[in-house]
Parts: C-alpha cells; sequence; structure tokens
C-alpha cells in the first residue's frame, strides 16, 4: 500500500483502478535546413491542421472546455506565436520541430515570470498548443486516451484542455496530476465535470502503475494505491457519508441564502465567462457577485470590441433571468499582460499600473467597456464594479466617465438602464478605512478580500515560502471587513465579499456577522455556504464575529472554527 498526500482541487471521493497517461515521446532535434521557406510553410500547414484538431474537439465539448479550447484557436491564430517559429526557422536555419520547441519555451517562460497565479498557469495551455503542432509536425496520431474502454482514475503528469475534452467522453471518474493547482485548467475542468481531482502529487505519482487499485480523495487531496483491506473500508464509510452530505446540500438550490432564522444573505457566483454562469444557475446562485471581465480580453493579440464585449454582458444577463450582474471594469495590469496592450513591465506590478489606473488612464479603452455594459443593462440587472479603487478622486472620474458614455448612447438613442448601480472593490486597506466616505458615492461594496488580504499583511498570496502568513482570519483583516460592512449599513448600501474568503468552508456564518449582505464564490461553494447559514441564527454568526474580532492572533481565531 502507497499513500500520497496531494491538493483536493475537485470535491468528492471515488475509488477505480489507475490509467497511467504516458504521451509518445516527441523527439525533438535541432536540425539544419536549406529550404527556409519550405520550412516555414511546414509551421503554417500545422497551425491549420492543428485548428482543426481543436474546431472537432470544441464541437463534442460544452462550458468551460469549450471556452478554454476557443482561447487555443485564438492563441493559433495570434501572428506572434506563429511568426515566433516562423523567426527561429529564418534567423537559424532550424528544422520546424526544434524552432516550434524553442519558440513553446520562449512563450511558457514569460508566462511563467508573471506575477498572476492565473496567468502562470496557462503556461500549461502553451504547452498544450504547441504539443497539439509538434505532433502534427512529427505526424504522431496515435492518443493514449483512446485506449479508455472501462471506468478509471486517470493520472498524469499533467492533463491539458485538449486531454480534458476528449476524456468528457470516456469513463473516467477523477484525475490525478503530479503537478498543478487550483487554478490549473484540469482542476478547473474536473469541478465543471463534477469529477474528483488531486493535483501536486509530485513524484511519488510516478509509483503508480496501470492498473492499480486507487482511493481517491478530491477533498483532502489523499491518494491511496493497493489498498488493504482495513483502509479501503475506512474510505468505503468516508465516501457514504460525504455523498449523503451531498444529497443533503440539494435542498438548498432553490432556498435563497438565510440564516436559520431568516437573516437574509445573497449567495452568489464568481464567473469568468458566460459559459460559467449557467454552472451558477444550476446550482441556485442568486446572482453573479463578480464576473472577471478581464478574461474577454486574455489570450488574444486584439482587444475585444464593443459589440463583442456586449454580447457577452447580454447573455449572462438573459441567463440570470432578472437577477443581478454585477461585471467588475477591466482588472489588468503589469502581472495580467494584455498583448495588445503593451504594459511595459514592472518590478512591482500588484502595486502599479493596473484596474482602475489604467481605465481612468486610458479613455477609449475604458468608454469602450462602459458603453457595452450600459447596452447590456437593457437586457438584465446588470450592476458595474469598479477595482482597486484607493481614493474618492478615482470614484468620481469613473462616475464621471459612465455619465459620458451613457450621453454618448442617448445621442445614439440606444437602450440602457438609466438607474444602472455602481459599485467598487474594497481590496485596499485604505479604502476600507476610509469605507464611511467612498459609501456615500456608490451603490454597492464589494470586499475583494484575495488582495485585502495581501495588501494589509504584506504577503505575496501566490509565493508558497509565505503561505503560513496568508490567514484569512488575522485579527486586523477581520476589523477592515467590519469597518466597511459597517460603512455600507450606516449609508443604506449592500457589502459583499467576492474573495476566496466567501466560498471557504465555515467563512458564511463568521462573515454575516461581521456585517456583510452578499457572498459571491465558485458555483461549487454555493450549497455549502447556504447549508452553513442554515445551520446558525444570526445571533450566532454575531457571536461568532464578535469572538474573532477580539482575538489576538490568526491561530487563535483558527482553532475556534475547527
Amino acid at each position: 500500500m502507497i499513500t500520497i498526500q496531494a491538493l483536493g482541487v475537485s470535491e468528492g471521493l471515488v475509488k477505480a483502478n489507475a490509467f497511467v497517461l504516458r504521451q509518445p515521446a516527441l523527439d525533438v532535434s535541432k536540425r539544419a535546413v536549406t529550404d527556409v521557406a519550405a520550412e516555414q510553410a511546414r509551421v503554417d500547414d500545422a497551425i491549420e491542421r492543428a485548428k482543426q484538431q481543436i474546431e472537432q474537439l470544441m464541437a463534442a465539448a460544452g462550458g468551460e472546455q469549450a471556452e478554454i479550447l476557443d482561447a487555443h484557436l485564438m492563441m493559433l491564430d495570434d501572428p506572434d506565436f506563429s511568426d515566433g517559429m516562423k523567426d527561429i526557422i529564418a534567423a537559424e536555419s532550424v528544422c520546424a520541430e526544434y524552432a516550434c520547441k524553442v519558440n513553446c519555451e520562449n512563450f511558457q517562460q514569460m508566462f511563467r515570470a508573471m506575477d498572476d497565479e492565473y496567468m502562470q498557469a496557462r503556461a500549461a495551455d502553451i504547452g498544450d498548443i504547441s504539443d497539439r503542432v509538434q505532433r502534427v509536425l512529427q505526424k504522431v496520431d496515435d492518443d493514449p486516451l483512446d485506449g479508455i474502454d472501462a471506468p478509471c482514475i486517470v493520472v498524469a503528469s499533467d492533463l491539458t484542455p485538449s486531454d480534458t475534452a476528449k476524456i468528457g467522453s470516456k469513463p473516467v471518474w477523477g484525475f490525478i496530476t503530479q503537478i498543478g493547482g487550483r487554478t490549473s485548467h484540469s482542476a478547473i475542468m474536473a469541478r465543471s465535470m463534477g469529477l474528483p481531482a488531486a493535483a501536486g502529487a509530485g513524484e511519488r505519482a510516478r509509483l503508480i502503475e496501470n492498473g492499480d487499485a486507487i482511493l481517491l480523495d478530491g477533498c483532502s487531496g489523499a491518494i491511496v494505491v493497493n489498498p488493504d483491506a482495513a483502509t479501503e473500508e475506512a474510505f468505503d464509510r468516508k465516501k457514504a457519508q460525504f455523498d449523503e452530505q451531498r444529497r443533503m446540500l440539494e435542498q438548498y438550490r432553490a432556498q435563497p441564502g438565510a440564516t436559520a432564522d431568516g437573516h437574509r444573505v445573497v449567495i452568489e457566483g464568481n464567473i469568468g465567462t458566460p459559459a460559467d454562469a449557467m454552472r451558477v444557475d444550476e446550482v441556485g446562485g442568486e446572482g453573479i457577485g463578480l464576473f472577471r471581465s478581464e478574461f474577454l480580453f486574455m489570450d488574444r493579440a486584439d482587444l475585444p470590441g464593443e459589440q463583442e464585449q456586449f454580447e457577452a454582458y447580454r447573455q449572462v444577463a438573459q441567463t440570470m433571468t432578472g437577477r443581478p450582474v454585477i461585471i467588475r471594469t477591466l482588472d489588468i495590469g503589469g502581472d495580467k499582460e494584455v498583448p495588445a496592450l503593451a504594459l511595459e513591465k514592472e518590478q512591482n506590478p500588484f502595486l502599479g499600473y493596473r484596474a482602475i489606473r489604467i481605465c481612468l488612464d486610458r479613455e477609449e479603452l475604458f468608454l469602450t467597456q462602459l458603453r457595452a455594459l450600459l447596452r447590456a443593462s437593457a437586457f438584465g440587472d446588470i450592476r458595474i464594479m469598479f477595482p482597486m479603487i484607493s481614493s474618492l478622486e478615482e470614484v468620481r472620474s469613473a462616475k464621471a466617465m459612465v455619465e459620458k458614455a451613457k450621453e454618448q448612447l442617448k445621442n445614439e438613442g440606444v437602450a440602457f438602464n438609466e438607474a444602472i448601480k455602481l459599485g467598487i472593490m474594497i481590496e485596499i486597506p485604505v479604502a476600507a478605512i476610509c469605507a464611511d466616505i467612498l459609501a456615500k458615492e456608490v451603490d454597492f461594496f464589494s470586499i475583494g478580500t484575495n488582495d485585502l488580504i495581501q495588501y494589509s499583511c504584506a504577503v505575496d498570496r501566490i509565493n508558497d515560502k509565505l503561505a503560513a502568513l496568508y490567514r484569512p482570519l488575522h485579527p486586523g483583516v477581520l476589523r477592515l471587513i467590519k469597518m466597511a460592512a459597517d460603512a455600507a449599513r450606516e449609508n443604506g448600501i449592500d457589502c459583499g465579499v467576492c474573495g476566496e474568503m466567501a466560498g471557504s468552508r465555515g467563512m458564511a456564518s463568521v462573515l454575516c456577522g461581521l456585517g456583510v449582505t452578499h457572498l459571491s464564490m465558485s458555483a461549487s461553494s454555493i450549497l455549502a455556504a447556504k447549508n452553513d447559514l442554515a445551520h446558525h441564527s444570526y445571533e450566532d454568526c454575531v457571536r461568532l464575529a464578535s469572538s474573532l474580532l477580539g482575538g489576538v492572533s490568526a491561530t487563535e481565531n483558527e482553532s475556534q472554527l475547527v
């Protein structure tokens, strides 16, 4: 029996035999060529063939899978990607296979150097796209996944979007990957497909052989290989309890978020694409508390125009059928690269030229998005939220831009919601401290706890070495949240939380007690949050929050929630 501790990235418990995914080796050697033009033509042909393969996969995919594969198509259409290979061929007179390899490494290095965890994870997409082109160049068509014909748990170094798209039609019951984390596409897709998954299993995953019996706990990340009878019996009991808990949570699907004594807390979903809204709707989300609009701008060589943005925003509004949809304006910066913006590299991008700072500086970029948002507001309860706010002047400048966009649309006779609600993210400590001033200018707050914790604790949240210092229950963090919630209540506006803290186990009741009125989270956390609230009275929540506010350390506070 072998035990492996990985990171649980998609909840669920499953047992099945291992299917160890080993891709055929691709032989890439540096071979000199004399006909550079012919070699460059091979690149063009391989890219076209790769695009055809992806389009075939998209026809059978849906939701997030199709969105991710569509991003792959856009990368293949990006001249920088194809020209990078052809430039290497021209400069070094080398074969297309070698140029593809070097080009992939260059792009991956660029993504891995970014400070944003999501963008770092996109290096795997570059590898997937490049491998597909490489396989076409080498005429390697065999796919090991075609060999899956019985229920199994796939074990791999990593799973690409192409792999997971194909797995959707196979009897795969779970994933285990050596590398990756919660933001890797294999993890995202596992959650969207409802499959248990563990990532970051490391070198010990290499001990797993084809056909080995596997017990996989996607909640804790625990993996047991070839278990003994006692271990399997204990696992079966735990699985039965988990399955019963899931069935129990279904009762909250159609129920609004509320404490046991009826105190309302609206439970909404975070999304990155229009397709994500469907999953939020399926699990009983009461709206969209955060639509990260920047994902419309990423993984492409150009900027989305007004019509493209409008259609995406309208689609979400129509999916939510009258429920509120809060759309965050472009939150991009030195840490999230958008080639079309040509942003300069910064030494400290999290504190740099990003989000509202870019939008107020580049009026046409901002106006295009605001016009699209206003047009979409005619089709549902669209609300606009400005990120990275640190001053009253920024709020007033952003509101003035909204008025300018409104005036343009009026002159053009275009319909929109004149009374559209405007809000801000509270993610910089000074915004929380001055929340009483800012609350008089907006219709709602949404606390971005990911950055609020990072900034207030001076901890890089994607630095593994500092993970122990990133503490949501730090008394100082809780006091900042309470400041914002109190200011919102005193000024008669809503106060939500849209950071990861909102969907963390047991935190719904804590945030309710702090005075938060809306919680927005991943779709997979919505039912559990409703359950948490339903098992506490409002007085219980306030008592717990007061106790945590009075705590002397994060460690002491964490012990109260165990």
